[in-house]
């Protein structure tokens, strides 16, 4: 794993950058774009942004990769995303979760090279060596509460899954739910989560799905819940496992929800680890150190390394990170503790608050992991 940093100074604009890319073999690329405030409206950032963008593809080991997939982060999705592109070479979610530097608008990419990429009715697929990879993210309602939206949106996903010979339960890896107004909503969207689940074959007997469920507000102001998704075909089920960390974190069903905490793919060449959102949590699954955001940052970082060691990974190999902040004035402090530990992972800091009110925060992240295992193809 290769991470830098680079500040086009005449943008103003700073690229973390996370290479994972073994010789002769599919090349990933993860990758923050953060834009300073220069006191100009939001047009200014986003073209600053889309300049920041088009100057990493001119960058020798950018050359030929493309994007998989885009996360936009706004302070105000609903007036800023019709300003936007309309981009469909990769699969793009908008999100109001301000960056808590200042600016309007952050964005996270992930990109690929040597892969076959498509955009099939919606789905971004990526393909090679017998694998197809299936990202698909912006999904949102504007009919119902949180419950019926949320039912919607995974009766529609689990529809076109099944164009690709897919089922939430097989191939399903990943599920991000951006909920507004989370300390009302987020009822609705588990019970109608939960539901689902159980009608596809999904119980705490069987296994849930990695997910991050946060605060986040869709553009269209009548979309209480946007969805995001990551599937793959043509692996074997020796290929995946899920994490636990029994000595630090309860199953989650022990509180009513229903995701894993995270997940590993094997690969003959690399291994994936998906972290979903975890925040400061014993494993009778009580919030730990209420109130205190340094204990409670110190606690989440501890619980996740240790769902990393589980993985088989550390800290050095995650390539990205994203921090969820309830409370806008512990960005400071925050900022400071993460710049101290994780100096090079490209890292974002929004402001969405966390499902329990008690959370003051909670991050995700993703980890590759070099390794050689005969048993399945590689990536």
């Amino acid at each position: 794993m290769y991470k830098s940093k680079i500040y086009w100074k005449e943008i103003g604009v700073t690229a973390e950058i996370a290479i994972f890319a073994p010789k002769n073999k599919v090349e990933e690329f993860h990758v923050m774009l953060h834009v300073a405030p220069q006191y100009e409206l939001f047009l200014g950032q986003l073209e600053r942004i889309y300049e920041g963008e088009r100057l990493l593809h001119e960058l020798p080991i950018f050359k030929q990769a493309k994007p998989i997939f885009k996360r936009y982060f706004l302070s105000d999705s609903t007036n800023q995303q019709p300003l936007m592109r309309q981009e469909t070479e990769c699969s793009v979610s908008i999100i109001q979760q301000p960056p808590l530097d200042g600016s309007k608008i952050a964005v996270w990419l992930y990109l690929q090279k040597g892969s076959d990429i498509a955009n099939i009715n919606g789905m971004v697929v990526s393909e090679h060596n017998g694998y197809k990879h299936l990202w698909k993210m912006g999904m949102h309602e504007h009919k119902g509460d949180s419950a019926w939206q949320t039912e919607s949106l995974l009766i529609n996903y689990e529809e076109s899954l099944q164009s690709f010979g897919a089922t939430l339960a097989d191939n399903c890896i990943r599920t991000w739910f951006f909920v507004r107004d989370v300390d009302t909503q987020y009822t609705g969207m588990v019970k109608a989560r939960k539901e689902n689940f159980i009608e596809q074959g999904l119980t705490e007997q069987t296994h849930y799905i990695s997910s991050t469920g946060i605060g986040g507000l869709p553009a269209d102001t009548r979309a209480l819940v946007q969805m995001g998704t990551y599937a793959i075909t043509g692996f074997q089920p020796e290929q995946q496992s899920y994490l636990y960390a029994p000595t630090h974190l309860n199953p989650t069903y022990e509180y009513g929800v229903t995701f894993e905490r995270g997940t590993v793919m094997q690969y003959g060449d690399r291994r994936h680890v998906f972290i979903s959102g975890t925040a400061s949590i014993d494993n009778k699954g009580e919030v730990v150190h209420v109130g205190d955001i340094v204990k409670q940052t110190e606690r989440m970082w501890e619980n996740v390394e240790t769902l990393l060691a589980e993985g088989g990974t550390t800290y050095d190999d995650v390539c990205q990170i994203i921090v969820y902040l309830r409370d806008i004035s512990d960005y400071p402090l925050v900022k400071a503790m993460f710049n101290k530990k994780f100096p090079d992972i490209p890292t974002v800091i929004t402001l969405a608050p966390v499902c329990r009110p008690t959370w003051l925060i909670e991050m995700e992240c993703m980890a590759i992991k070099e390794q050689k295992n005969e048993e399945f193809r590689d990536f």
